[in-house]
């Protein structure tokens, strides 16, 4: 049997993840969501999108300079300006890519671009040739290829191999495509471009219709050998293709597919905590692999069958993706050795010993509010403590809610609001409402809320509460994340959080004028 070709993983969570509304991270975060997929031996981090702010040029920086295993990416319009931040950006990465794309669908060249055929094929070739001085390893993409006509795509596409680069990646930028008309776009353009053969084809599915992951398998099929995917399949509207749906339906299913990824695949579940936990996105129950329901059985028949024989309805298991796997249950008990292990397997690690004792101390207060204390629960310490430690205006002091059957809840808060500690109270409909209002009294954020959610980490009726909620002011839209075991201080600590974020400068423009 011959060996199987290699997959490449093409990790966006960092620069299309972001562009969920609500899901920016600061620099520190995004180095530490890259260290876990280093971990997870993904093979190229698209890190951001260095022209969009100077936040996202230090953070594509920072990622370069931290991870050694993996490609680091940046992502660049086909403008001189766009590459050279990006080759700026990268200039210290062990193995550095810029990624530039312009569109090529006919509406895409009329009303945005305002460029003829000529000129796109033109500025593609100039791009990719100037992205070249700065590494020999360039991708383009031919932005809403979807809707391109086959003919003009492939010569854009043979004309960018001629001029240097290495991978093709072909987006359906808005989510239209189904999965056989897909993989057939895949197999012409592979058959048709004359130096196909000199260049690694990619796809980015978006999720609109849901055919994200049969999209890219369909591609998988017909040729490509890199996917473009995300954490938990994070992404604009609808989301990207999950990272970890594509990987594990290849290894499970290597009868059908000649290729499979380099995935240390044990670090799935970690990496789904980590990023869930910084974005404040929740993954559903019934998610697929990462979800809390995906390995649990509640059906008689299936669990008088999973017990006999796990494969009866089981097609994976659960510890190939890292559920239970290296579990290291910590408590009150525990030391400060151990503490340290453990975020260091989960990939934190501490700049100094005042951070360590600060985080260590959390545990502590943690370990003597419930007994044992599992991954998701520090991931959520760690979160929450960075959260603290950052230059946040609105800080929870203390808080008081009075609830009781027959009376309106009544929530008494108290904040440090830059760093002057001032008093709120208010009345609402439950302690929960009654404490944003509390809060809002306070801080007059002018803010709407849109969402507001909680999930249990761990099971029992000890477990850390972990508390969404998202926030609208004059089209800007944020999300924050708290977690507590009691709830209702998890829910303040996240509409604190949030409303942080508003207060924030916003240095950040939106990343593209297009998306791939």
């Amino acid at each position: 049997m011959s060996a199987k070709e290699p997959l490449i993983i093409f990790d966006t969570t960092l620069r299309d993840g972001e562009q969920s509304p609500g899901a920016s991270m600061t620099r520190d975060e995004k180095v530490r969501i890259a260290k876990a997929l280093e971990k997870l031996r993904v093979d190229v981090i698209e890190a951001g999108f260095p022209i969009a702010s100077p936040g996202d040029f230090d953070a594509v920086k920072a990622v370069a300079e931290a991870v050694k295993d993996s490609i680091v990416c940046g992502l660049a319009r086909a403008l001189d300006k766009d590459i050279d931040r990006a080759g700026e950006a990268l200039r210290n990465a062990n193995a550095g890519r810029i990624h530039t794309f312009i569109a090529t669908s006919p509406i895409h060249m009329e009303k945005k671009l305002r460029m003829s055929p000529d000129q796109v094929v033109e500025q593609a070739v100039h791009a990719v040739r100037r992205a070249r001085q700065y590494t020999d390893d360039v991708e383009f993409s031919p932005e809403d290829a979807g809707r391109s006509e086959i003919d003009f795509l492939c010569r854009v596409l043979e004309a960018v191999i001629d001029a240097g680069a290495r991978t093709l990646n072909i987006p359906d930028t808005v989510g239209y495509a189904v999965p056989h008309q897909f993989g057939n776009l895949i197999a012409q353009l592979r058959e048709r471009i004359p130096n196909a053969d000199k260049a690694v084809f990619s796809v980015h599915c978006h999720n609109d219709l849901g055919l994200a992951v049969a999209n890219s398998l369909a591609a998988v099929r017909n040729g490509a050998r890199q996917v473009e995917c995300t954490i938990n399949g994070l992404g604009e509207r609808a989301g990207n293709a999950a990272l970890e749906e594509i990987a594990m339906t290849v290894r499970v299913r290597q009868d059908l597919f000649e290729c499979d990824t380099r995935l240390d695949t044990t670090q799935i579940v970690n990496c789904s905590r980590l990023v869930s936990g910084i974005t404040g996105f929740p993954v559903q129950p019934n998610k697929a692999i990462v979800g809390a329901n995906a390995f649990a059985h509640e059906s008689g028949i299936h669990q008088d069958g999973v017990l006999k024989h796990r494969e009866t309805y089981e097609i994976m298991r659960a510890q190939d993706v890292g559920w239970s796997h290296n579990r290291m249950v910590l408590g009150k008990h525990s030391g400060r050795n151990a503490f340290r292990v453990r975020l260091q397997e989960l990939g934190v690690n501490f700049d100094s010993e005042e951070e360590v004792n600060a985080a260590f101390s959390r545990f502590k207060d943690l370990a003597d509010k419930k007994h044992e204390i599992f991954d998701e629960d520090l991931q959520a310490l760690v979160t929450d403590a960075i959260l603290d430690a950052a230059n946040e205006r609105v800080k929870l002091v203390s808080l008081r809610v009075c609830s009781e059957t027959g009376e309106t809840p009544l929530a008494t808060i108290v904040l440090a609001l830059d760093g002057e500690e001032r008093s709120g109270s208010a009345t609402g409909g439950g302690p929960v409402d009654a404490t944003f209002r509390a809060i809002e009294s306070i801080v007059d954020s002018g803010t709407t809320l849109k969402l507001y959610s909680v999930n249990a980490i761990t099971s029992g009726t000890d477990a850390q509460g972990e508390v969404t909620v998202r926030l609208e002011k004059a089209g800007h839209i944020v999300n924050g994340a708290g977690a507590d075991t009691d709830i209702v201080i998890a829910s303040a600590k996240s509409y604190i959080n949030a409303v942080n974020k508003i207060l924030q400068p916003r240095e950040r423009a939106h990343p593209q004028t297009g998306d791939v």
